[in-house]
């Protein structure tokens, strides 16, 4: 019997799993690096170990450390969670060489499916070579990892080498192996995947499906179960195809295999030999534990033969810190306030006043429901979103809502890997209510200056005070009643205004705003749900820093991260050109190109490989050419 789990992990899946273990009466151990001292993980583990460092290389990605740590802990067991060392049939090794148990599948099954070359030569798939524009367009992808890490879409065969050798860097930084290979890229179809369980005594659970299609840079967003719309004859083929896949490789444990449908054909992607972070929907819909059952399985303990029944529909969505306006930038700082209303599964690695760093991935949550059905679950989740509270950086909370609600998604029927690219601008635009979210915080602000209603009124006609949000402009004025009037924009009449309350009669419609603001002139509004919930404004400054001022062609980091790479050669004085790659940083799980604004020449390079920045860090500068459109007089 297992008494102690170390979790090899950090954050939401560290947390998840020390849950399940407290149900069973198990101890938990957390590691944790010195980025992570202060993290809920830690937090809520009975014991932690430090792992010295912050980089994932030098901490979660040492898998000798953590084995140390589970025998000073006096843990008998490892649990890897996902993502880090969870594929990584040598650590398995190295656990059980240790006399501990490893909580995942055997390390040869993990050998044979962990590398997508190996699994595919398994079950008699051939990767693609000698690519030609016939075979275009096509995805190169790292054997080892997931998560969208070293993964590029090819459309032209001039870009394939440069890709694959970006690809390869990717895939030997994130996880220190740089095999990639080449398939067929299967435009916008379905990710359908399938989770199985099996034990030691040859019973394989094919526990349903998961929709996965909608995902951002090869990463998923949400996820549904089951999978809606797909024909029985193709289930049947979906089982069949994973069990056969699990047998094959004497698989024990949980795993899940993961499929593109396009046009009612499934293309095998791979199989992860590990929990996946969608297991939560799969766990609503069949009533089960996975982790619990993953740990019942390492016990020797048999499964039933045959699984729960599935009932009703699970939708969950991943809470990111990162804007999607700005091609998906992490974002970083203190999460002042997170609340998501009780009757709903939240799993987390943040609680109110963490801090969201630069290291790892900008998960902040996952948020799951349950209902009957899809609609009802669609609804359920959505009406959640909108009364979550989340005060600190940027997230993509909004989007999360615009896409339950989009009709693309909420009927089912358009379900594909392209959905962001079709649809992101109309899902980005400002939500509904952003102008006069900003009303209120503008009058909100004025009240906690003057502690009472108005800033004190005058016989003499002052002029409007002004206080602008984003693209928003807010003049108002003080009244003779101790109130405001607001002059801009127009048609709102002010009920009451305090510091953290404001009402506003809008077309006849009386509308309440919460209003907390914090340092930076930053303020959050989670206003009336369905109209103006959810919104993070930020004040522009009256008077422009001169400080701020950059030369034309300054490059500045989008996002605070490391400098992972700079283009082979690259000097001061080189000439460029527009869309060049010169530089790649890394940021929460995330690698971005930085690249030459226009073509012209490079007159300066601050960046060098594992130099640490900050956003709005100076780059580089590229001093674009000269216009060379013709100058002479027309000769008529």
């Amino acid at each position: 019997m297992i008494s102690t789990v170390l979790v090899a992990n950090r954050g939401e899946i560290a947390c998840r799993v020390f849950r399940t273990c407290r149900d069973l009466g198990i101890s938990t151990v957390a590691v944790y690096s010195d980025a992570d001292a202060g993290a809920l993980h830690v937090r809520e583990a009975d014991a932690a170990v430090r792992l010295p460092g912050a980089a994932p290389s030098e901490t979660y990605l040492r898998g000798d450390l953590v084995v140390k740590a589970a025998l000073a802990a006096g843990a008998d067991a490892v649990h890897p969670g996902y993502g880090f060392l969870s594929e990584n049939a040598d650590f398995a090794r190295a656990v059980t060489d240790a006399g501990l148990i490893w909580i995942g599948p055997p390390p040869a099954a993990i050998e044979a499916m962990a590398s997508k070359t190996r699994a595919k030569e398994l079950l008699g798939i051939a990767p693609l070579t000698d690519v030609t524009e016939a075979d275009l367009p096509v995805l190169v992808k790292a054997a080892a990892g997931g998560g969208g890490r070293g993964m590029r879409i090819v459309r032209e065969l001039a870009s394939l080498q440069g890709e694959l050798e970006e690809a390869s860097a990717e895939a030997a930084s994130a996880f220190g192996d740089g095999e990639v290979f080449v398939e067929p890229y299967v435009e916008n179809g379905r990710h359908v995947e399938v989770q199985l369980l099996c034990d030691a005594h040859g019973t394989v659970w094919a526990l349903g499906t998961r929709d996965c299609s909608l995902q951002r840079r090869h990463q998923k967003v949400i996820e549904e179960a089951p999978a809606p719309g797909l024909p029985e004859a193709l289930l049947d083929e979906l089982y069949e195809r994973s069990a056969a896949a699990a047998k094959a490789v004497g698989y024990v444990g949980a795993g899940t295999v993961e499929f593109l449908v396009e046009e009612g054909r499934a293309h095998f992607l791979e199989m992860n030999t590990r929990l996946q972070v969608e297991h939560p929907v799969t766990e609503e819909v069949y009533g089960v534990d996975l982790v619990a059952l993953q740990l019942a399985v390492a016990e020797g303990r048999p499964l039933p033969p045959e699984p729960p029944a599935p009932r009703g529909h699970a939708i969950e969505v991943r809470l990111y810190a990162e804007d999607p306006a700005r091609d998906w930038a992490p974002q970083t700082g203190v999460l002042h306030r997170f609340e998501v209303p009780g009757g709903v599964r939240v799993d987390t690695g943040y609680a109110s006043g963490d801090t969201i760093g630069v290291h790892y991935d900008p998960m902040l949550a996952k948020v799951i429901v349950h209902a009957e059905t899809r609609e009802a679950a669609l609804r359920k989740l959505a009406h959640t979103l909108d009364r979550a509270v989340v005060h600190g950086p940027v997230t993509n909370r909004n989007l999360l809502l615009a896409s339950l609600k989009h009709p693309d998604y909420a009927s089912g029927e358009a379900l594909d890997t392209g959905f962001y690219d079709r649809n992101l601008p109309e899902l980005t635009t400002p939500a509904q209510g952003e102008e006069h979210a900003a009303v209120a915080a503008a009058l909100a602000r004025a009240a906690s200056r003057t502690g009472r209603f108005g800033g004190g009124w005058r016989n003499l006609r002052s002029q409007d005070e002004t206080r602008t949000y984003g693209d928003h402009e807010i003049r108002y004025r003080p009244t003779r009643s101790g109130g405001y009037e607001v002059t801009q924009p127009e048609g709102v009449r002010v009920v009451s205004a305090a510091p953290d309350r404001v009402s506003l009669e809008i077309a006849d419609v009386v509308r309440h705003f919460d209003v907390t603001a914090y340092e930076g002139d930053t303020v959050y509004e989670d206003g009336t749900v369905v109209y103006a919930a959810g919104h993070r404004l930020t004040a522009h400054p009256r008077f422009t820093d001169p400080r701020e001022q950059q030369a034309p062609g300054s490059l500045l980091a989008p996002m605070p991260g490391t400098v992972v790479r700079v283009a082979d050669g690259l000097a001061v004085g080189d000439p460029v050109t527009a869309g060049q790659p010169l530089l790649w940083l890394e940021a929460m799980k995330m690698e971005h190109r930085v690249v030459a604004p226009a073509s012209g020449t490079l007159t300066a390079l601050h960046a060098a490989p594992g130099r640490q920045v900050e956003v709005g860090a100076l780059l580089a500068v590229v001093q674009e050419n000269a216009s060379t459109e013709a100058q002479e007089e027309d000769p008529s």
